[in-house]
């Protein structure tokens, strides 16, 4: 499997994501062209067998491992705060 890693402060670490009810689980993919499609070409990758992937994920209480996920969410976009703009109010 196809397994998306993320920076860590002492090197890569297995991506693990969220379910639509929010568990949070592991991810693999079947082929690069999947995981590409479904993260970009800028997510870095390696490759390990699905044992390997729950023996990592089982000690961060990850039991569950998503093969060839089709729909991602995008991150995020940061919040620029709105500040609100009432006319005066003149009481008479």
């Amino acid at each position: 499997m196809y397994v998306p890693l993320r920076p860590g402060p002492s090197g890569c670490a297995a991506r693990l994501f969220r379910t639509p009810l929010g568990d949070r689980t592991a991810v693999g993919f079947t082929t690069e062209r999947r995981l590409t499609a479904a993260l970009g070409p800028g997510q870095t990758w390696i490759r390990l067998s699905e044992p390997a992937l729950r023996a990592l994920a089982t000690p961060l209480g990850v039991t569950t491992v998503t093969v060839a996920p089709q729909f991602t969410a995008p991150l995020p976009l940061p919040v620029t705060p709105v500040t609100p703009h009432f006319p005066a109010v003149r009481i008479a």
